[in-house]
């Protein structure tokens, strides 16, 4: 197994190390530097600008504070007016998001062996790093094994970023409090860690209203936090399989479906798309736009090259029963700013030897569709979320919609 990384620095005119946390793979910064409640954010700002992180040993709410100043700093930074072309919109607005990550990014702070921060007035994250790092005990064997051999450091102790350190802290609260899903007649939905949460639910009600083809079988591909699983068992549907490749949506959806009352309809299985057999219902909502994740939840909104997409309708009607429906939730985000033809989706049903028995659409309501200052506004504004309802092209095309 390979080893975890390591972050190396000089403390007191001593070498120490640690073992690096980060959930997104950015590598451990190459310089360390010492701050504390005396640092001034305008220096802060500058060592983080030049690739040296600052490893906090002061308040932990001061920390937080400087983290707010060094936002400050980059949001105030002239911004150039937006292209009129919306596809390098979009790009200079990722290259715009990784950069804050990258600065803000270079705050750490300390870890100690039972996952807790050992600075003043700091809070107990220790479930919410458990949660995403694993149990207390794998942690610290790992980080045994890459710190044991430096002398005078700590073999179980680690860094993080605190802002990476305050996602996991945000993401379990979520998980503790859930989402209301209304399709779910107001039962909630308790996303864990990476797991990407259904707190935007017009695709949700997309597969409570649609008219089922059969109440026998259904799959759901990519279930996530088991949401759509959910609702059609919940709709009726005797047996669902619900697959998904990553271990914590696997974990999520399982325990989803337990506190549901729905596991005994559910039957949650790790597949790279599809489990074996065919089904008169299978559902899927890929992710939505063809770009680069660049963090773990992220892959529930990015879909390189459009794997995900283009491998379900390539093995869907293999999946399908004759008279079986596919049902593909799928927003035109990625339309509006040019990452992908509308003829490029209806080229792929061909190809796949689909055809297209309806759609149904609904606009999206969270608050960005109608945020002016987002540099992506026009597409977003402009944005239809559809489930095209897909069968196999024996059944007849009926022409696109």
């Amino acid at each position: 197994m390979n080893q975890p990384p390591v972050v190396e620095w000089t403390e007191a005119d001593e070498p120490r190390s640690a073992r690096w946390r980060s959930e997104n793979g950015t590598p451990p910064p190459r310089r360390v530097v010492i701050a504390d409640d005396r640092t001034k954010a305008d220096d802060a700002y500058r060592s983080a600008c030049e690739g040296t992180a600052l490893l906090w040993r002061g308040d932990f709410h001061n920390a937080r504070q400087l983290l707010t100043a060094l936002a400050r700093r980059i949001d105030r930074r002239p911004r150039k007016a937006p292209p009129a072309d919306v596809t390098q919109a979009f790009h200079l607005h990722r290259a715009a998001q990784n950069h804050r990550a990258r600065i803000l990014g270079m705050l750490l702070v300390p870890l100690d062996a039972a996952l807790a921060v050992p600075l003043h007035r700091a809070p107990d994250v220790r479930e919410a790093c458990a949660r995403a790092y694993g149990p207390v005990e794998s942690v610290q064997g790992e980080a045994a094994g890459a710190t044991a051999d430096v002398e005078g450091t700590d073999p179980t102790a680690s860094l993080v970023s605190l802002r990476e350190l305050l996602g996991l802290i945000g993401a379990n609260e979520w998980r503790r409090k859930g989402v209301t899903i209304p399709a779910l007649g107001g039962d909630r939905i308790h996303p864990h860690y990476g797991v990407f949460s259904p707190a935007r639910g017009e695709y949700v009600d997309l597969v409570a209203e649609a008219v089922l083809p059969g109440e026998e079988l259904a799959f759901d591909i990519g279930t996530g936090t088991g949401v759509l699983a959910s609702v059609l068992a919940r709709r009726g549907v005797r047996r669902v399989v619900a697959t998904d490749q990553d271990p914590r949506a696997l974990a999520c959806a399982r325990e989803n479906t337990e506190r549901l009352g729905v596991a005994g309809q559910v039957e949650v299985v790790q597949a790279d798309l599809f489990p074996a057999g065919r089904a008169p219902l299978i559902v899927c909502n890929p992710p939505w736009v063809p770009a680069k994740p660049t963090s773990p939840v992220e892959y529930a909104v990015y879909d390189p090259g459009n794997r995900m997409l283009y491998g379900f309708l390539s093995g869907l009607a293999d999946h399908l029963t004759p008279d079986g429906e596919g049902w593909l939730i799928l927003s035109d985000l990625a339309e509006h700013l040019g990452l992908r033809a509308h003829t490029e989706l209806l080229d792929a049903f061909a190809k796949a030897g689909l055809t297209i028995l309806g759609r149904h659409d609904i606009t999206p309501r969270h608050p960005r569709a109608r945020d002016t200052s987002d540099p992506l506004h026009v597409a977003r504004a402009a944005e239809v979320t559809s489930l095209w309802r897909l069968g196999t092209a024996d059944r007849g095309a009926s022409g696109a919609p």
